[in-house]
């Protein structure tokens, strides 16, 4: 008898214990739902959204913005910067005393290292250094970058991923190299996609593709304020829906891609708390300007067309919320981007017309596009809107959803005919829609080069990636913008809004276009 009501007081207690536990490790775990998006969390070849906001929790750069807003460039790494009069030359001094996860001490030599393995690697980060000539220590402590032409966007491209400042001693011990053959000798990105060598408050410690991503707190941070949960766990929910419901159930604390039709619903709800804004992100569609890649997507009639007979009203009202109408495919907001009011009108009686004009009949094609929910907008249903769209002006094209990662290869490669996507700025600055213009990053993807692009459009591109003067810049800005409207193998449909929920708990939330969210700032 007295060993059965042992066991029972023991019982008892274990079972009393089980829910304090499990508070406990919920209140050092903030867990995010969200549609996983990265290809590589090594800064010289990670690009998506998904991996800002990894690469902010983990690493530093020498400049940042402010959490909130993008008004700004302020010091992170560095405390002060300064720039030659030729504005070619720029001249950081570092912070004194910054440690490494490893516990080693930050150096110029770090940066330099860090920046050189992104030229040479000649990854995806490699293009937003495009105008770095070299990079150099002058001691330990200053930092010297000198630019190949003036660069009107450098501060604002310093704040992106590519520039995250890695422990050169750590990585070197990976595989990594900074050697002019980088591209195929460096040996790190396997490491660095399940482990961090930065400065920031967290590390990376586990990534399960497909599955989640675990971050938890760099025991040698010495930053201003140390992160409030022990781990941050990104797990990969591609549906909106099931966001939702792990939101309301409690299993995550975020939910990141956040419908606009959920949005009244997690409203009524006391235990949630939603975000309302305007993203920077534009959809948008591709048409090949290879003939044997895009077919009748190449011509420049069937293009104009296309852009014409987009329903945008309709599209901006099924992708919800805050979503609008973009001018261009500079997001709203942009310096220098056309307005909603100045975005084409659709008209499809011209549409018909230019399909007559350019000879073509029985127009049939595929269009391509990654399968799942960004930001809430289901890029499935958006074409869906489109194909309908289409067919209105004898346009039939055949739906080719395909997983994320096969999409992206197949648009990064530029074998994608017909393609529908969206582009999230690598900095915040109009400059960067340059890279949908011949010869550029986004250009090359369809086939639009320095070959086949029309000597308006590259005087434009050359003009203005070298002008300083804001309101010649806005000029040039507005040309561009005209030309795309008329001519060109693109067409935005929609700039999506922001839709995010979390646990009324929640404190230290902020938006940033650069980053997202950063988890660093949270606590409850």
């Amino acid at each position: 008898m007295r060993k059965l009501v042992l066991f029972l007081m023991v019982a008892l207690l274990l079972a009393a214990s089980l829910p304090a536990n499990r508070a406990n490790a919920q209140a050092k775990t903030f867990v995010i739902g969200m549609a996983e998006n990265s290809t590589s969390l090594d800064p010289a070849r990670g690009y998506e959204q998904q991996t800002s906001i990894v690469h902010k929790a983990i690493y530093n750069t020498l400049v940042t913005f402010p959490a909130d807003n993008v008004e700004k460039v302020i010091p992170d790494l560095a405390t002060t910067w300064t720039v030659s009069p030729d504005g070619l030359t720029y001249t950081f001094t570092l912070k004194d005393g910054v440690k490494f996860a490893s516990g080693n001490v930050l150096s110029a030599d770090d940066v330099v290292f860090s920046y050189n393995r992104v030229l040479n690697v000649q990854g995806n980060g490699a293009s937003v250094m495009d105008t770095v000539a070299s990079v150099t220590a002058k001691d330990a402590k200053t930092v010297v970058i000198t630019l190949k032409s003036v660069d009107p966007a450098f501060l604002a491209k310093s704040v992106f991923g590519a520039y995250s400042v890695l422990d050169s001693k750590t990585v070197k011990a990976q595989g990594a190299t900074d050697a002019a053959d980088a591209k195929t000798t460096d040996k790190a990105e396997t490491w660095l996609n399940g482990n961090s060598a930065g400065t920031g408050p967290y590390v990376l410690t586990k990534w399960d593709k497909n599955n989640e991503m675990v971050l938890s707190k760099n025991p040698n941070y010495n930053g201003k304020t140390a992160p409030a949960f022990d781990q941050i766990i990104m797990r990969d929910m591609p549906k909106s829906a099931t966001q939702k419901a792990a939101l309301e159930t409690g299993d995550v604390d975020l939910a990141f891609d956040i419908s606009a039709d959920q949005v009244a619903s997690l409203t009524s709800n006391p235990d949630v708390t939603v975000f309302k804004g305007l993203s920077s992100i534009v959809f948008f569609l591709l048409m090949n300007q290879d003939k044997t890649i895009g077919g009748p997507m190449s011509d420049p009639k069937i293009q104009k067309a296309v852009r014409l007979a987009i329903d945008y009203a309709g599209i901006a009202k099924l992708a919800g919320g805050s979503a609008a109408t973009p001018g261009s495919i500079i997001p709203l907001g942009f310096a220098g981007a056309y307005t909603t009011d100045q975005a084409i009108k659709r008209n499809l009686d011209a549409a018909k017309k230019l399909i007559a004009d350019s000879g073509l009949k029985d127009i049939s094609v595929n269009l391509d596009y990654p399968d799942f929910s960004y930001l809430g907008v289901n890029i499935g249903t958006l074409a869906q809107k489109v194909q309908a769209d289409l067919k209105e002006i004898g346009i039939t094209a055949n739906l080719k959803g395909a997983e994320l990662q096969v999409a992206l290869a197949s648009y990064r490669d530029g074998k994608e005919g017909f393609g529908l996507w969206f582009w999230g700025p690598d900095f915040i600055d109009a400059i960067n829609y340059a890279e949908f213009l011949p010869g550029m990053k986004v250009g090359k993807r369809v086939n639009w080069t320095d070959a086949n692009g029309d000597a308006k459009i590259k005087d434009l591109r050359d003009k203005v990636l070298k002008e300083t003067d804001a309101t010649k810049r806005a000029a040039l800005f507005a040309e561009i913008q005209a030309y795309w409207q008329e001519s060109g193998p693109f067409a935005p449909i929609v700039q999506a809004g922001v839709q995010m929920a979390y646990r009324k708990d929640l404190k230290g939330f902020a938006y940033n276009a650069q980053w997202f969210i950063d988890p660093s700032t949270f606590s409850r």
